[in-house]
């Protein structure tokens, strides 16, 4: 495993991300999702391999993707030897003070620690003024109950917009942008990734295998997962006849190098000046094959045959508005 530092703080992450929407009782928020021992079993081995990284949110199957991960950690590994990530905004409140300062009280309850390594702002809200959410997360910092801030999908002037508040009144600053990036999906190279890059801020993002589109040369595949998250399709498939042809010389490459095409997929993400990609996995050997991929050096000539079959898709991921009270799956109806 390889390490790095995030933002401008002394907190050091594996290179790759353990991303908890795959933990929780299934039916709550997906039907594919692990119970508690095979969270531990995904985890444990996940560790094993130097990992030291996890990104969970406090609505991921209404909280007990936060409790399947706090029982397992607890279980395998010192409280100190791991960096845990988790989220707020799909709550009431959203991202108003009383709604943070409830949130985060839940958010350690149920992950059974008195501290958070690293508290992200799930999206934008269009009815709290910025200062006070920015208050607010400075108010966590400076208790101690979170050591660093991060945000989520949103558009790039939100995102200027709240570092710019945050400067001005000396409270915390967004050190982790998590937001959706992958070769399928590049919008975000425009705005606000060359935003992230000016103010230091790390790129940690989700869905870096598409929903699994980036490991198969076909477009559908015969899980549980494919036919049931709803999540993916209304990413992926209006565009399924322009990305296609990405997943060729996807396919393509790896071929050459003789190795899985979602290997391929993060080794791009680092290219790119990523981070932390967010590998979320319901099978723990899924992790065996990332790490590989901290082996591929892809050429200049590599990336460019990659990029090359990419066209300007719709925006996933930032809103327009905040979505109506208990949403949780920004699906596409």
């Amino acid at each position: 495993m390889k390490y790095d530092t995030l933002g401008t703080t002394d907190i050091k992450v594996s290179k790759l991300c353990v991303g908890c929407m795959s933990f929780g009782q299934a039916g709550t928020m997906h039907d594919w999702t692990l119970d508690s021992a095979d969270t531990e079993k995904v985890v444990k081995h996940a560790l094993d391999l130097g990992s030291n990284f996890f990104d969970t949110a406090n609505v991921y199957s209404k909280g007990t993707s936060e409790e399947y991960l706090g029982k397992a950690l607890k279980k395998n590994v010192s409280r100190d030897k791991v960096v845990i990530a988790s989220k707020v905004y799909f709550n009431p409140g959203r991202l108003s003070k009383t709604a943070i300062h409830r949130e985060i009280d839940g958010t350690l309850k149920r992950l059974g620690t008195d501290y958070l390594d690293l508290y992200i702002i799930h999206r934008f809200d269009y009815d709290t003024p910025i200062e006070e959410t920015m208050k607010a997360l400075n108010d966590l910092v400076k208790t101690g109950k979170v050591r660093a801030i991060g945000a989520s999908a949103m558009y790039g002037y939100q995102l200027y917009n709240m570092q710019l508040a945050a400067r001005d009144h000396g409270w915390a600053q967004f050190q982790t942008m998590e937001n959706h990036y992958n070769l399928l999906y590049r919008e975000d190279e425009r705005e606000l990734i060359p935003i992230c890059k000016q103010m230091h801020m790390s790129l940690m993002p989700y869905s870096p295998l598409a929903g699994g589109h980036l490991t198969r040369p076909s477009w559908n595949a015969e899980t549980l997962h494919s036919k049931t998250d709803r999540v993916i399709k209304g990413k992926y498939d209006g565009m399924e006849k322009y990305d296609i042809h990405i997943i060729e010389h996807l396919h393509k490459i790896a071929e050459k190098y003789e190795v899985p095409m979602s290997e391929v997929a993060i080794a791009w993400q680092w290219h790119k000046g990523v981070t932390a990609p967010i590998i979320g996995a319901t099978k723990a050997h899924h992790f065996d094959s990332a790490v590989n991929a901290l082996k591929l050096k892809l050429s200049d000539e590599d990336i460019a045959y990659l990029e090359e079959p990419y066209v300007p898709h719709p925006i996933i991921g930032a809103i327009d508005h905040n979505p109506a009270a208990g949403v949780t799956l920004l699906d596409k109806k």
